[in-house]
């Protein structure tokens, strides 16, 4: 009888800075899916981001790395961090398929990047390599998402979770906005990643 396959979630983005909301929708997804590890992937250079108010990939790194250490469900890859030029989901899916054998992957997204998977590279080869989990929050407006999920399953013959996630109303640009206006971002971000930021002065 041959070994069941091993369940990874990778959750990719900026993490800029990562804080409690992303931990939060990771668990609950682990969970919900009964996921064996969540890898998280800060971003190098990501090709749909603006990065003039990306703060320097090692700094997002270290600070996914502080955010995670406590959850032994969680790993953190510095893969994009490392990689030269620009960062594609498709790359990073592969060398994962490539260094973890037997293990199914599922890309945990929000639900404004899941509009614009279509733009993504090689995305029909993408859905064939892995699952697609998009996060929506309880009273977000549905009904686009959905009318996306279904275009998408019907234009690439795959399916895509969608999973309500109670995450906390949390977002990077705010923490950075009241980081840069000296207002309170405790308890919006685990502790280690204040501390980080304030003994680095980023965002100022």
């Amino acid at each position: 009888m041959s070994p069941q396959k091993k369940k990874y979630g990778v959750m990719g983005g900026t993490f800029n800075p990562i804080h409690l909301g992303h931990l939060v929708v990771a668990e609950e997804i682990r969970h919900k899916l009964n996921l064996d590890k969540v890898i998280f992937v800060p971003t190098g250079n990501p090709p749909h981001k603006d990065n003039k108010e990306l703060t320097d990939a090692k700094d997002r790194y270290l600070m996914t790395l502080l955010a995670t250490v406590t959850n032994p469900n969680f790993k953190v890859s510095s893969i994009e961090v490392e990689r030269e030029g620009i960062s594609y989901t498709i790359d990073t899916i592969k060398a994962f398929r490539s260094k973890y054998k037997d293990t199914e992957f599922y890309f945990i997204t929000g639900a404004d990047a899941l509009l614009e998977l279509h733009t993504w590279k090689n995305v029909s080869e993408l859905l064939n390599l892995c699952k697609f989990v998009t996060a929506t929050r309880p009273g977000f407006e549905l009904s686009k998402i959905e009318t996306e999920i279904k275009n998408l399953e019907k234009r690439y013959n795959r399916n895509i979770y969608n999973i309500s996630v109670s995450a906390l109303q949390i977002s990077s640009t705010d923490i950075r906005q009241r980081i840069k206006d000296e207002r309170s971002v405790k308890y919006l971000l685990p502790d280690p990643v204040k501390y980080y930021i304030d003994k680095n002065c980023l965002y100022r």
